[in-house]
């Protein structure tokens, strides 16, 4: 096995913001020092991202791609991951996907309700788009606006409307009548949210969150206009037409308490890791092949041994991270990348911490 310079380094994950149809990103900026933050069309922080966005008018530019930080030096990551994938993968991952990364991880700042939209099922996606994945996601909340007083998102239609009668909405642009489709389901920090492909979704507004998802951009917006800007026709159906697209709804009725105990991921029995520190697996298995997330929390200083490629995301506190080759204070909202070949690392938190780790199909 050739030597790397990369090896046994943590890959740095600097801010990847990106542009998007509806507007925040005020949150992001506080994280950056921006001296007078404001909400825009970068409401997104797309991390270890070897997915490009789609967004229509803006394809002369390449976004979405992480370039990430090695030993001091700047690399893409889907180059970084190419050149030595059972290192950084692990040589099992690598046997069922290759070099590829099927995970995308995203910081999102909304200051307004998202646009209604729905997301293809990774069958419908390989059936009839070529792509191996679709996109079923989940959310962490990490916070809430103090202006929002009710804080929610909208997760499948609790009323359903006939194919026939949803297509005249979406083409009549008819907001009342697809508002009345959903109940707002109310959300706190901390919760865990898996929302399946299929499923007509939105975010509420002033919601800061992790959104893990299946690697793709594919997105059907059948709500045409959001912050005062008009998606563009080629942003609104994937490219393929209304007709096509009305296969990708699941139009099973959920009631409000239904969505609430199918979609809400309790956390499972911690595992004890020192006598203050702990994991907790919230996404698993049993919930969905796409992805996975745990929480540790730390309150001592512990040895760990990755367990495949790990995304790291510092959501209270702050730790130092020691590699056989470096060591790293990593803050609040800070993220790094663990490759599946690290050796064990020492972990030493500032009093105390939490992290999210994201992690790729098992």
């Amino acid at each position: 096995m050739p030597s790397f310079v990369h090896r046994q380094h943590p890959v740095i994950l600097p801010p990847n913001r990106v542009w998007r149809s509806y507007l925040g990103g005020r949150t992001l900026d506080s994280l950056a020092g921006v001296d007078t933050p404001a909400d825009g069309h970068f409401p997104e922080d797309w991390i270890a991202s070897t997915t490009r966005a789609v967004n229509v008018g803006r394809e002369s530019i390449i976004e979405g791609r992480s370039v990430v930080e090695v030993a001091g030096q700047a690399h893409d990551l889907a180059t970084l991951l190419e050149a030595d994938p059972e290192y950084f993968l692990g040589a099992a991952h690598v046997s069922r996907h290759g070099s590829r990364l099927p995970l995308l991880v995203k910081f999102l700042d909304s200051s307004i309700r998202l646009h209604f939209q729905v997301h293809p099922t990774a069958a419908f996606a390989q059936q009839f788009l070529n792509s191996p994945s679709g996109k079923t996601e989940a959310y962490q909340v990490l916070a809430v606006r103090p202006e929002v007083a009710a804080p929610c998102v909208y997760l499948g239609f609790q009323r359903p409307p006939s194919r026939t009668e949803l297509r005249r909405m979406i083409v009549e642009q008819d907001i009342t009548a697809l508002e009345a489709c959903f109940d707002p389901i109310p959300v706190a920090p901390g919760d865990t949210l898996l929302v399946p492909g299929g499923m007509p979704h939105a975010l509420g507004p002033g919601l800061f969150l992790i959104e893990l998802q299946e690697p793709t951009d594919w997105v059907v917006r059948f709500e045409f206009e959001r912050g005062g800007f008009v998606l563009p026709e080629a942003a609104r159906f994937m490219q393929r037409g209304l007709d096509f697209c009305l296969d990708v709804f699941d139009l099973t009725p959920r009631s409000r308490e239904d969505v609430l105990r199918t979609q809400r991921c309790a956390p499972k029995a911690p595992e004890a890791l020192g006598p203050r520190s702990w994991r907790e697996e919230r996404i698993g298995a049993d919930r969905t092949p796409c992805f996975g997330a745990e929480r540790v929390v730390l309150g001592d200083r512990i040895e760990w041994t990755p367990r495949g490629l790990e995304l790291w995301i510092v959501t209270s506190g702050a730790l130092r991270l020691q590699t056989r080759a470096a060591e790293r204070r990593i803050g609040r909202y800070e993220k790094v990348l663990l490759p599946a070949g690290l050796d064990p690392v020492m972990l030493e938190p500032e009093s105390s911490a939490e992290i999210l780790i994201c992690r790729p199909p098992a």
